[in-house]
């Protein structure tokens, strides 16, 4: 029985996400990823004009899945001191619930690739610390910091913290949880 369309794409997405999981990060070919899925390299070009749609595929997904859960948090939580809290919680988290994606996230998995693919992590990067940059906004707004706070250094400061989390995980070998102590540091990074 033939997959559904659309069905294979997300099975190689799938199952590069898998083998970016390993710790000793080795570089991910195409002909070892159709090995694995037991396909042709031909079969994965027929889903993907390229090994760099791939990695676009895996950042296409870490997009629409953590602003997905962003905007429902900035949605439904009006405080914006617990919309920090959230955000900080969710990167941290996704990160540790998807091993591969993280080396994705900290570029890790892109050195070699396309160079397009990192500035579009870059941006990504850029766009959540825009984010956490808002929330603040809206803390202080609120009397919930310092409303003089620097709204922009201190959002700077709590994305240095998750991308740092991210590349000690990663580098770990998947041993450090980035949500290792998260409960001890909120208190100490949102005290601003």
């Amino acid at each position: 029985m033939a997959a559904k369309p659309g069905e294979r794409k997300l099975q190689i997405l799938q199952t590069l996400a898998e083998m970016l999981q390993q710790p000793r990060g080795e570089k991910i070919t195409t002909a070892a990823l159709a090995a694995r899925l037991g396909v042709s390299e031909a079969a994965l070009y027929r889903h993907f004009a390229s090994k760099a749609q791939m990695f676009e595929g895996l950042i296409e997904f870490i997009e629409q899945t953590l602003f997905g859960l962003i905007n429902k948090i900035t949605s439904e939580e009006q405080s914006g001191v617990q919309q920090v809290e959230a955000i900080m919680a969710l990167l941290l988290g996704f990160a540790q619930k998807n091993p591969g994606m993280t080396r994705v996230l900290i570029g890790d998995a892109l050195v070699n690739e396309d160079e397009r693919l990192q500035a579009r992590v870059n941006q990504l990067h850029d766009r959540l610390e825009a984010t956490l940059r808002q929330s603040l906004r809206i803390a202080a707004s609120q009397n919930e910091i310092a409303p003089q706070t620097d709204a922009s250094a201190q959002a700077n400061k709590l994305f240095c913290l998750v991308v740092g989390r991210w590349h000690q995980f990663a580098k770990s070998g998947f041993r450090r949880p980035p949500m290792e102590h998260w409960e001890e540091q909120k208190k100490l990074l949102l005290a601003c």
